[in-house]
């Protein structure tokens, strides 16, 4: 689904799991965050191409946080892409993402899914792709959680912050966030942000009245 001019929310269903990772791109580059579950390449293959990205155009993968539905095809994109992707991700979620530790959430799996970040990002950072991303640490979900807000189409990419149910912003999902203290403390961050599109991984699209919602949300929270 297009968010705007060079963004597009991507749809990939893992059996029946909906997930929304999100694709950016210019006349230079493109950029993923996240990757989906293990297996979903070729998925993710078509949907760029359908929106007439080809997969050589990748040179950055950002990864909103280290739960195997996020880094699930890290290692067959830089299988395939080698070192023309740098990868970004938060210190605290680069050991799990590296297969240096067991992940918290997906410990069980007997082969998870390993990679690499070349690159860890920090709060309030700004990466100087595709008009500028701002990155914003918001722990709770996992410790190195991050958002990311599109500064050119102001578009806040929320990763697992917050979920969504047709267009409306549910909060935040609590069986699978370990410290919802700290999640509810996160989300203080986005209120001071213009955001006119909130990308939620699990829901999708929220653009109407989002700052509205964002407040509602923080007065119920509390």
């Amino acid at each position: 689904m297009k968010i705007s001019n060079g963004v597009e929310m991507l749809h990939l269903d893992f059996h029946g799991n909906i997930i929304h990772p999100v694709l950016l791109w210019d006349r230079d580059m493109a950029v993923l965050i996240d990757t989906g579950f293990p297996g979903q390449m070729d998925d993710l293959r078509m949907e760029m191409e359908a929106v007439g990205v080809p997969l050589y155009k990748l040179k950055a993968v950002i990864l909103t946080h280290q739960d195997v539905d996020h880094i699930g095809s890290l290692p067959e994109i830089l299988q395939e892409c080698g070192d023309q992707v740098n990868v970004y991700a938060h210190e605290l979620d680069k050991p799990y993402i590296q297969g240096e530790i067991p992940l918290l959430k997906d410990g069980h799996l007997e082969n998870p899914p390993k990679g690499r970040v070349d690159y860890t990002v920090s709060d309030g950072q700004e990466l100087p792709f595709c008009g500028g991303i701002r990155v914003i640490h918001t722990p709770g979900h996992t410790p190195g959680h991050i958002s990311l807000y599109l500064k050119q189409s102001k578009t806040l990419v929320a990763g697992d912050s917050m979920y969504s149910v047709n267009g409306i912003l549910g909060g935040i999902h609590a069986p699978s966030t370990p410290d919802m203290n700290t999640a509810r403390l996160s989300l203080k961050k986005y209120v001071d942000l213009d955001i006119a599109a909130m990308v939620c991984y699990h829901g999708g699209l929220s653009n109407e009245n989002v700052k509205d919602q964002i407040v509602e949300l923080g007065q119920r929270l509390r």
